[in-house]
This record gives C-alpha cells, structure tokens and sequence, in this order.
C-alpha cells in the first residue's frame, strides 16, 4: 500500500541556528524527493496565558516566532515543482473572508494549483481581541468564510450572503488554478456541526490528537457525515501525526516511532502521514535525513 507523506516545517529554525530562511532548503528537499505535502502553523500573535490551551502542554513559549503560512508558502512556491503546500492550520477567522480569498487564489495559482488550505479556529480569545474579531460564533464564521471563498473562486461576481459574510456583487480575479478552488481541509473537533460543515466544505481532517482510537471515532463520524451529505465516505482524507517514541537512549527516535504507530494510524482510517523532522534531528544533515526517510513510506 502506497502511504501519502507530509513534512511539518514547525521548529525546523530552531535546528538551523533560528534562520528560518534556512527552511526553504527543507522545502526543497523535499519536493525533490517527493513529499506529499509540506505543512506550517499559524499564530498571528501570541498571549501569555499558553495555559488555557486545551490540549494540555503548550509546545513553544509566547515569545515564539511564528511566520506567516501565506506569505512563506509564496516563497516555497517558488523553489518548488511538486510538493503540495498546506497549513495546520491556518486561524481563518483573523482574516477577512475576501482577503483570504483573494491570498489563496493567488498562491495556488503561483503555485500551479499546489495548494490544501488547511483552516480552523484556533483556541485563543486574545489573537481575537487584538484581530477586533468576536471570538465566539467562530466556527459559523469560519464556515460563512470558507463558502464565501468557494464562491468567489467560482464566481464573477460573487452570489454568497451569510451571517457574517457577504460577497453578492464582488468580483475577485483571479481565480485559482484548481477548479472551484483549493481542496479545504478543516482542523476542528469532529462534533455533530463540524462534521457536517467537513462533509458539506472539505476534503479532509486534521486531527490534534494523535491517539489513533480518537481518531478512528472521529473517522467513524465524518464518513457517516459524507454518507449523509451524499458523498462517497472513502473521499475522506485524514492527515495526522504519529506519536513520537523514543529508542533505548530515551531519545526520540524515526524509526521507534514508526515502528509503534504507523500501523495503528493507517488502521484508524489516516491517509496522510505527517512527520515533524524537528523532533528527531539537531542539525541540517539529519533533518534531510529524516525528510529522505519519510519519503520512502511513499514509494
């Protein structure tokens, strides 16, 4: 069985001396040994009350650098021919509906159509605050977002109006490479509601969790979501993580952890594998390493 791959670049910079710059390299690599898809995170600012984030531990301090999916991606676009470019995920609801729009069309056309948008709403009430956005009703907000951006890249001019959104009139040029635009795919806990927002929107899922029983519950629900939304459960695409094991030197280690979970995720209805280099390497050479040897899961 052909295993999809995916390269999360989230604290490569902190292996290359904090030049992020440096990471474009990664990115090369890559896409010249045939990785599905390169990944980044989003934060638009950062709070200092990392406690209240809902899945335990916060991994970074609130000084932490976080670079910006779209623009960065822009610039991977560039050096790159094959990988496809993704976020997990990008904060949707910071950024204006038509704005948002107009930054994914572009990417995926100077991409050549290499773009999964990947959305969610994050977790943090002050990157809301400081954005003037309400932090409650953000799920109706990112879902009136991501049918206005169907809409304008289908559209000309736009014919969608919403709670919160509204496009009738709007001309947004030009439209993406891929038709009706970039696959979306929704970082958000499989309720009742989010499940049928995926089912009605989305291509695929982008579990937090990595225990795989979770995951295949969340599977279970969204694939009786597309049941009931008329579409073909098997379209489902999940990306996910395995949980990172160490080896007898209680370091983490690739191959321990590929080993322990790579199987229980597949098995758990995951489709895509994503691998964050970071963790297992503390230099350039073995980020390559790492990149080269997630690359033969595909092949």
């Amino acid at each position: 069985m052909t295993i999809r791959t995916a390269v999360g670049l989230y604290g490569l910079e902190n292996v290359l001396g904090g030049d992020f710059r440096r990471v474009t390299e990664i990115v090369k690599r890559a896409d010249a040994e045939g990785i599905g898809q390169v990944v980044m995170t989003d934060h638009v600012v950062m709070g200092t009350r990392t406690d209240r984030y809902p899945y335990g531990p916060f991994p970074s301090p609130p000084e932490y650098p976080w670079f910006e999916p779209i623009v960065a991606m822009s610039v991977f676009a560039g050096v790159t021919t094959r990988v496809r470019l993704s976020m997990s995920v990008l904060i949707a609801p910071l950024r204006p509906a038509v704005l948002l729009a107009k930054q994914a069309a572009t990417l995926d056309l100077l991409s050549n159509g290499r773009l999964d948008l990947g959305v969610g709403t994050g977790w943090q009430r002050e990157e809301y605050d400081a954005s003037g956005i309400p932090f409650e009703g953000r799920g109706v907000r990112l879902a009136e977002q991501m049918r206005a951006c169907r809409d304008l890249w289908t559209n000309a001019p736009g014919t969608y109006q919403g709670e919160t959104v509204d496009v009738r009139g709007l001309y947004s040029k030009p439209f993406p490479v891929q038709p009706g635009g970039p696959p979306l795919w929704f970082g958000l806990a499989p309720t009742e509601i989010n499940c049928k927002r995926i089912a009605e929107l989305g291509v695929g899922w982008i579990p937090i969790v990595q225990d795989p029983a979770a995951i295949a519950e969340g599977v279970k629900s969204l694939r009786a979501a597309f049941s009931r939304a008329g579409r073909d459960p098997s379209e489902l695409q999940v990306r996910a993580h395995v949980p990172p094991r160490p080896n007898t030197a209680a370091r983490l280690d690739l191959e321990a952890t590929l080993a322990a979970g790579l199987e229980p995720a597949l098995a758990a209805g995951v489709t895509v594998i994503e691998i964050l280099p970071f963790l297992f390497a503390r230099n350039e050479s073995e980020i390559n390493a790492v990149v080269e040897r997630v690359a033969r899961l595909g092949r």
